[in-house]
């Protein structure tokens, strides 16, 4: 096919897919926990000392093989160093701006607050358990809501026993809060 019915993506348009990813509120920090905050630096230093160099060895050979324009490890490799290069710069604009908050070390252990796990229960007697971590630490599966989701905004400052308000698409539901537990202290680096 004629190259001029092929659109190539540039390196330029590369930098739009970093806007999937949940933007930090303006005015605020990235609040991370202490084992968000490692495993983001272990996927930065894997993506640096690892899987760089060896795309990079991949796309040398593959280059060295002749015409690059039918050579499918020369395209695949260079595709490939570009996402890991935009996964490198954004891991480290987030690290960046880090603010690491260790909860283990939170002295109100009766009121929410960043990093706690939260028990709680709707009107319709369901309970419920959260943990409110940062925005690059969100997993539903386990339970690990963004701090500026909505349910960690009713829960922020409450304490056991409150009922709090929390505004649904189906309208204001109150929830109680059953339990707040903190991490225990982590002594790992």
């Amino acid at each position: 096919m004629n190259k001029a019915f092929v659109k190539e993506s540039s390196e330029d348009s590369d930098d739009d897919l970093d806007v999937a990813q949940p933007d930090v509120p303006a005015g605020t920090k990235n609040y991370m926990t202490p084992a968000g905050y490692r495993r983001m630096r272990d996927e930065l230093l894997n993506l640096i000392d690892v899987e760089r160099p060896d795309v990079v060895k991949l796309v040398s050979w593959a280059a060295s093989n002749g015409d690059r324009s039918e050579n499918g490890d020369y395209i695949y490799g260079k595709r490939r160093l570009r996402e890991i290069d935009r996964r490198i710069r954004f891991l480290t604009k987030r690290l960046d701006l880090a603010e690491v908050v260790d909860s283990s070390r939170q002295e109100n252990v009766d009121q929410v607050f960043f990093g706690a796990t939260v028990e709680y229960a709707t009107e319709d007697g369901e309970d419920h358990t959260v943990t409110i971590v940062g925005i690059d630490e969100v997993d539903l599966d386990v339970g690990h809501v963004s701090w500026i989701s909505p349910i960690a905004r009713a829960l922020l400052k409450a304490k056991v026993g409150d009922t709090v308000t929390l505004f649904t698409p189906a309208g204001p539901q109150p929830i109680d809060i059953l339990d707040v537990k903190y991490p225990p202290p982590d002594n790992g680096g």
